[in-house]
C-alpha cells in the first residue's frame, strides 16, 4: 500500500491577475494549479495601483482597486472546495509614497503585503539613477531596508532584482558590505524576505536572492517566504522543492507564510512532504 500523501501546507505567495496588464489566467486557474501541486492555496498579490499615473502600464488603475478586491473575494468562494484563496498586494515602495501606501494598505482586509522595489521602472530610474550603476545598486538595497522599516509590509520581494539590470557587469562583492548593512536593518525591523523562484528565468539565472545573500539572511534570523511570482497559472509553485533545498543548504530549518498579516512558520522537512501532490479524497477541478 502506498504511503498517504501529506496535507497541503504552503501557499503560492506571489501571483498576479490580468488586472496588472502583464499576466494571464483567472484566479480560479491559479488556485487549481496550486491544488494540483500540493499547495494549500494562493495569496493573490497584484501590483498595487499608484497615484498620478505612476508606472501605469504595469498595474491596475486606482479605480480598479475595489474590482480587484471583489474579484479575489468571488474566487475565494468559488474555489473553497479545493483551495484557500486570500487577498494580498504587491506594493511598490519609494520613500515619497509611504503616506499613500499606508492609506491604501489600511483600506483593505489584506492577508499579506509584499513590499517591492522595481528598479527597472522608468519612473524609478528617473528619480534615483544619476549615471553611476554602483550608486544605483546601493540605493536599491537602501530602499529595501527603508521599506522594511516603514512598518507597512510583511515581506520584501525578489531582494536582489537589481542585479538583472546589470547582468554583464554585476559583481555582488562591490556592494556586499552595503547589502549586509541593509540586511541588519531588515532583521531589526522583523520583516521577512522572499525567496523568488522566478529568478531562474532572468538574465542572471539564479533564485532571488542569490545563495550568498540567503546565507547572510539566515545568519541574521530573517524569515523567508517562497513565491514563484506567477504571471500564468503554469508557473504556480514553480521551483518550490528547489527553494526549500536552497534554504536547508544555508542552514534554515523553517519556511514561512502569512495569513491575516501574521507569520506562520513551518518546518522545512514537513513542507517538503506536503508538496508530494493531491491528498487522498481531494479533487482539483
Amino acid at each position: 500500500m502506498s504511503e498517504p500523501l501529506a496535507e497541503p501546507i504552503l501557499y503560492e505567495m506571489h501571483m498576479h491577475t490580468p488586472l496588472c496588464q502583464h499576466a494571464d489566467g483567472q484566479v480560479h486557474d491559479y488556485a487549481q494549479a496550486a491544488c494540483q501541486r500540493g499547495l494549500k492555496g494562493v495569496i493573490v498579490t497584484c501590483h498595487n495601483p499608484l497615484p498620478d499615473g505612476l508606472a501605469a502600464t504595469s498595474r491596475m488603475r486606482l479605480d480598479q482597486f475595489d474590482e480587484y478586491l471583489d474579484l479575489v473575494d468571488r474566487a475565494r468562494a468559488d474555489c473553497a472546495d479545493f483551495a484557500d484563496v486570500r487577498v494580498g498586494l504587491e506594493c511598490d515602495y519609494m520613500p515619497q509614497l509611504e503616506p499613500f501606501l499606508a492609506d491604501q494598505i489600511n483600506s483593505a482586509p489584506l492577508h499579506y503585503v509584499l513590499g517591492s522595489v522595481h528598479p527597472q521602472l522608468p519612473e524609478y530610474r528617473e528619480a534615483f539613477f544619476d549615471g553611476d550603476d554602483l550608486v544605483f545598486q546601493k540605493t536599491y538595497f537602501t530602499h529595501l531596508a527603508q521599506a522594511a522599516e516603514s512598518g507597512l509590509v510583511d515581506a520584501l520581494s525578489h531582494p536582489d532584482l537589481v542585479k538583472n539590470m546589470y547582468a554583464d557587469t554585476w559583481q555582488l562583492e562591490r556592494v556586499f558590505d552595503h547589502v549586509c548593512a541593509c540586511l541588519d536593518r531588515i532583521a531589526a525591523a522583523g520583516v521577512a524576505m522572499e525567496l523568488n523562484t522566478s529568478g531562474a528565468n532572468k538574465a542572471i539565472a539564479e533564485i532571488n536572492p542569490s545563495p550568498r545573500i540567503l546565507e547572510q539572511m539566515q545568519a541574521r534570523g530573517i524569515a523567508v517566504v517562497i513565491g514563484a511570482d506567477a504571471h500564468t497559472p503554469e508557473r504556480v509553485g514553480e521551483g518550490f522543492g528547489q527553494a526549500l533545498a536552497a534554504l536547508a543548504d544555508v542552514g534554515y530549518r523553517q519556511v514561512s507564510y502569512f495569513l491575516e498579516r501574521r507569520r506562520v512558520d513551518v518546518d522545512i522537512d514537513t513542507a517538503r512532504q506536503s508538496l508530494r501532490g493531491v491528498t487522498a479524497g481531494q479533487t482539483c477541478p
